[in-house]
């Protein structure tokens, strides 16, 4: 007996009610769905009934299910029977890093910290048996919620039938993969797995990161080649599995949620699936309007009726100024024997009180780290810059120490500010991380000697917005933020996402 065709409107299970046909590939179509018990949207996976890997898809469906990291995809259902066959997933709204690389290249950072997330999933699910094997940009997602989804964990491969004799070492390629993406804007792989532009060659071979885009920190490039490039990595060892990816970037800053009012109304459905492949992410316009005010039209009296009013409305304004004359001049004749007001500053010589003080922000010209206590002097210089650049989802940090107090081995270690002049100091408000225990001065002088710099605000136990503020406003070029102890925060490390420096304004 065939299957009965599967259309619109269609419900599967007695609960998912098919709503919206997003691709068809091969036997095999993705829908949006509405899971009905739980009012929600759905992605749904229909099957012909000779699609020939129908039992492998559902298999590795049912295996994907018993995940519980949130960084994949949530399969709900899946079901092998005689008249259908059916996969039901959580339905991911979002960008994918396609999305996200059509304006070019992103932070390096903030492209290392997606991969690095992607990572840590993977690994976990690879300790449970299961790969992906199918990696594309189009798989990785940023919700619209602010957390980064894998998409496809185990499906897509059943899907294309994808098989691997080292299957940590593909998907470990497939994450260096993605990272070289978002380093650089293309792709170093088969041209008709991504919509995004090939990598370029040199002699034959895929350039690094550094040699397509300027700017990508030293550490990065060097963890890519590891990866995915083979023929640059300069005697390093090469990482061959997923978790050896998520710990080559485990010290990368995590991107930090996106404030629901940046979220954009265009916002983009990626239910899953490679371009190729049957469930084709799509992007879904939705408009947000806001409720407005409900606005009553009311006709125009007859004439008759207006001149009446008009008449009454006179005679109220000639009552009412005749009331104002009369009070004004009686408040003019108090006030001409009561004598000067006591309390107005002018006339008794009361000085006059200051007005507030407006702070200004002042940009600094660069940022550095500043270790003059250290052995190697370097905390990571090449993050710096994310401090002072204005988009919180990017940070600086320090080195991971053993403890609080830095391991003891320095007394402090921090961020400085160069503002390319002498200026004033009105307060500093810094973004640390949430973790507490941090203890933080900051510090200020027209030399970028650490003896010269002088304490002028200081808190203690500090976490997340802090304001270090003087007693009053104090001069000097370089304004320095000194950890001299840091908080538990992915290690013993302290971290400043954004940094802004006040002057004081006008009065």
């Amino acid at each position: 007996m065939s299957a009965p065709a599967v259309e619109p409107g269609s419900k599967l299970a007695d609960r998912f009610r098919l709503e919206d046909r997003v691709a068809e590939s091969g036997g095999a179509t993705m829908w949006k769905a509405i899971d009905e018990v739980l009012a929600r949207p759905v992605a749904v996976q229909t099957f012909d009934a000779d699609f020939p890997r129908m039992h492998e898809v559902v298999t590795a469906a049912r295996a994907a299910s018993r995940l519980s990291d949130p960084r994949l995809t949530q399969v709900f259902d899946a079901a092998e029977e005689e008249d259908h066959c059916y996969v039901v997933s959580e339905w991911v709204t979002g960008e994918s890093l396609t999305d996200m690389l059509a304006a070019g290249p992103l932070d390096p950072e903030r492209a290392a910290a997606l991969v690095a997330e992607a990572a840590e999933a993977i690994a976990h699910a690879h300790e449970a048996g299961l790969s992906h094997l199918r990696l594309r940009p189009d798989r990785l997602i940023w919700t619209e919620g602010g957390t980064v989804k894998v998409l496809g964990l185990a499906v897509d491969a059943a899907l294309e039938d994808a098989t691997s004799d080292d299957m940590a070492r593909e998907d470990a390629e497939g994450l260096g993969r993605l990272l070289y993406a978002g380093l650089t804007g293309h792709w170093p792989g088969y041209e008709d797995e991504t919509d995004l532009p090939p990598a370029p060659l040199s002699d034959g071979h895929f350039c690094s990161p550094r040699q397509v885009t300027a700017g990508v920190p030293g550490y990065l490039d060097t963890i890519t080649c590891r990866i995915v490039l083979p023929d640059l990595r300069r005697n390093q060892p090469p990482l061959t599995t997923p978790l050896e990816v998520a710990e080559a970037l485990s010290a990368v800053p995590r991107p930090a949620p996106v404030p629901i009012s940046a979220i954009p109304p265009a916002v983009v459905a990626h239910p899953s699936g490679p371009p190729t492949s049957p469930h084709r992410a799509y992007q879904q316009q939705q408009t947000y309007q806001p409720v407005g005010y409900k606005t009553t039209m009311m006709s125009a009296p007859p004439q008759r009726q207006g001149n009446v009013v008009n008449r009454a409305l006179a005679t109220v304004v000639v009552l009412l100024v005749i009331v104002a004359v009369g009070v004004g001049a009686w408040t003019l004749g108090r006030n001409l024997s009561a004598g000067p007001d006591p309390t107005d500053n002018k006339a008794s010589g009361t000085p006059t009180p200051e007005k507030e003080v407006k702070p200004v922000a002042i940009k600094p010209e660069k940022a550095n780290q500043f270790d003059p206590l250290g052995d190697d002097g370097d905390e990571n210089q090449d993050l710096a810059h994310f401090a002072i650049d204005g988009k919180p989802s990017t940070e600086w940090h320090t080195q991971n120490y053993n403890s609080h107090e830095l391991g003891r081995l320095k007394d402090g270690v921090g961020l400085i500010l160069d503002m390319g002049k002498s200026v004033s100091i009105y307060d500093v408000h810094a973004t640390l991380a949430k973790a507490p225990g941090a203890t933080l001065e900051l510090k200020v002088g027209d030399s970028p000697e650490l003896k010269s710099l002088k304490v002028v605000a200081k808190q203690k136990d500090a976490s997340g917005k802090v304001t270090l503020k003087p007693d009053k406003p104090v001069n000097g070029r370089y304004v320095l933020l000194w950890f001299t102890r840091v908080p538990m925060d992915q290690g013993y490390r302290g971290t400043i996402y954004e940094v802004v420096v006040n002057s004081p304004g006008p009065a």
